[in-house]
């Protein structure tokens, strides 16, 4: 199969992504690369392609299947191997996942204000999270024709952008069943901003670890270090020391965390209505939700989705809200006991808010209801009473 999404060259049409990016789908984060999706705008289980969020470190490259190649290399091999795009279809089994990828630096803003700071990085709001059915090859599959070597410990996909993003991972989470070499998302050809030809997907992780537009996948016999995993990407602060050439500890896993599908801040009707949300918890699953309106007591938000590892799940609440200003808090615990905390621990970057926010929401006073006919007609024959 050799399929090419029609796109423009970044540098014909001033744009730094393929997409559009209306307003009323995404969040334009001010940097022309990186937009989050809003999250009033979320339905279904999985977020739709036009509206799943952006995050690059250099504009959309433009791609040719006919002479794009992936590279299997490194001295963890025992010798090199190179596929076509033909090769991913048709000589692998292919698979499919449903899994969510979060920007570490989601809620960035946010956590801004919980310390009164304005972190430096992409100002992402709460839309920095995506689900989708991915299908490709394991990665496993494409490195064992290699011959990995008993030294071998880990894996750095490397991307074809301007840049060259790359960053590593162990071996054995580069071998597991659902880390893949995706070629289609939500059942289409991958688009040019989410990876075309061919990008990783490494389930629960943060989503740098997810490397797009592949052209090299380097297996190395020693640590390897680059700028995501030393400069950026880790956690830096007095609470983190310093992990050898890694100015802290770097980040792989999330944490467990929600999300209500209502604007910030919101405003509602008085009126009965169901309130729904999402809840992740990286590689593992979430087991609860929970939700506070004002002082009132935590109480269970009914989870209505599977609870799959590496993917979120959809929760929802039945409330008839009373006019005025209100706070609603929601908080999401896992199957290993973890739960949201009331504070995130400070660090430089502003990465893996997790805190339960407060969410500001208004209720709309009731409109004044004009008297009926009929109501005026009984007050009229009322007052000839009276007099």
């Amino acid at each position: 199969m050799s399929a090419e999404p029609s796109a423009a060259a970044p540098s014909a049409t001033g744009r730094k992504v393929v997409k559009a990016t209306p307003a009323e789908l995404m969040e334009d984060t001010g940097t022309g690369l990186d937009y989050g999706t809003r999250p009033d705008r979320m339905p279904g289980d999985l977020t739709p392609t036009d509206r799943f969020y952006l995050r690059s470190h250099a504009p959309t490259p433009r791609l040719d299947t006919a002479t794009w190649a992936l590279h299997v290399e490194g001295n963890g091999i025992r010798h090199p191997v190179v596929y076509t795009y033909d090769d991913l279809w048709h000589r692998f089994p292919l698979v499919s996942v449903t899994r969510t990828i979060e920007c570490a630096g989601n809620r960035r803003v946010l956590f801004g204000e919980e310390f009164e700071h304005t972190f430096a990085g992409t100002q992402w709001g709460r839309g920095a999270i995506g689900t989708a059915e991915w299908t490709g090859v394991r990665l496993r599959d494409l490195l064992e024709p290699a011959g990995i070597t008993p030294g071998a410990c880990e894996v750095m996909p490397e991307a074809l952008d301007e840049i060259r993003a790359r960053r590593p991972l162990p071996l054995a989470k580069a071998c597991a069943d659902d880390t893949l070499v995706a070629v289609a998302m939500n059942g289409e050809v991958l688009p040019a901003d989410h990876g075309f030809p061919a990008r990783l997907v490494v389930s629960g992780w943060l989503g740098a670890a997810s490397i797009k537009w592949l052209g090299r996948i380097e297996v190395s016999e020693h640590p390897l270090y680059v700028p995501w995993n030393t400069e950026d990407y880790v956690l830096i602060g007095p609470d983190f020391p310093a992990d050898g050439p890694a100015r802290g500890p770097v980040i792989n896993e999330l944490p467990v965390a929600s999300l209500v599908e209502l604007p910030w801040p919101a405003q509602l009707r008085p009126e009965p209505q169901m309130i729904r949300g999402r809840a992740f918890a990286g590689e593992n699953r979430v087991a609860r939700v929970e939700y506070r309106i004002d002082d009132g007591p935590w109480q269970d938000a009914p989870i209505t989705s599977p609870h799959t590892p590496g993917a979120w799940v959809r929760w929802q609440f039945r409330c008839n809200p009373e006019p005025g200003d209100h706070t609603l808090r929601v908080r999401a615990t896992d199957d290993q006991g973890n739960t949201q905390p009331d504070s995130t621990s400070w660090n430089e970057l502003g990465y893996l808010q997790h805190s339960v926010l407060a969410h500001p929401v208004h209720v709309e006073s009731p409109p004044r209801r004009e008297p009926s006919h009929q109501e005026w007609a009984t007050r009229s024959r009322r007052r000839r009473t009276i007099g």
